[in-house]
């Protein structure tokens, strides 16, 4: 297992760019936040290399699976706390959306305790997708004298409106991935108390017709 694989340094190359975003919005100058625009699109797009990458080479390692959706979670995070600073974002947005991120991260953390898997949903892509789309152009506010500033709250608000439904949806999937786990371990044990019971009997009746115990008819 290999860190040094390309997958891996896309996502090394996605953490390496929020510092530039966030200190290109610290300018304040339009100009700078479109290169600040532009910089979270060309970071996205590496979300959906590294991931094609990893699945079309066999490349998927265990730091990957660690680092891709950190890289995620601090880019989106750190852009959505600097629009908020600037007054771009109502401060409300902003808690709801990293709260459920806080939320949802606890909750994998929690069933992988328990055994339990729980996969992205198709809704969470979703949302993902569109506050890939969203931040940018609230960063950008203007390209080439286009307001694109609220078509970028109205994707934000949307991406708010399913982050809540895929929070759901991931709830929903923990406690029934976590019923049918408890039930496969109790399934799981009352076979190896049968088997070790049956094994106990063998050993008995092999004893007993060591000595000559047993009736042979």
């Amino acid at each position: 297992m290999t860190f040094t694989n390309a997958p891996n340094l896309l996502t090394l190359f996605r953490m390496a760019f929020v510092p530039v975003i966030v200190g290109l919005l610290f300018m304040r100058d339009p100009k700078w936040d479109v290169i600040a625009a532009i910089a979270f699109t060309v970071a996205s797009v590496t979300d959906y290399l590294d991931g094609y990458i990893a699945r079309t080479h066999q490349l998927e390692t265990i730091y990957g699976k660690l680092m891709d959706p950190l890289a995620d979670k601090f880019l989106v995070v750190s852009a959505l706390i600097m629009l908020q600073e600037l007054g771009r974002i109502h401060p409300v947005v902003v808690i709801l959306l990293i709260c459920r991120e806080m939320a949802i991260t606890g909750l994998r953390a929690l069933a992988s305790a328990e055994g339990v898997v729980i996969a992205a949903s198709s809704t969470a892509k979703w949302k993902t997708a569109t506050q890939m789309v969203a931040i940018p152009l609230i960063m950008g506010q203007n390209l080439f004298g286009l307001p694109i500033y609220p078509l970028g709250m109205v994707l934000l608000y949307v991406s708010l409106a399913i982050s809540m439904w895929s929070a759901i949806d991931y709830l929903v999937g923990f406690f029934s991935g976590l019923k049918a786990a408890r039930k496969l371990r109790s399934q799981e044990k009352a076979l190896a108390r049968k088997t070790r019971i049956a094994s106990r009997a063998a050993r008995l009746r092999a004893k007993a017709s060591q000595y000559g115990l047993l009736d042979p008819h």
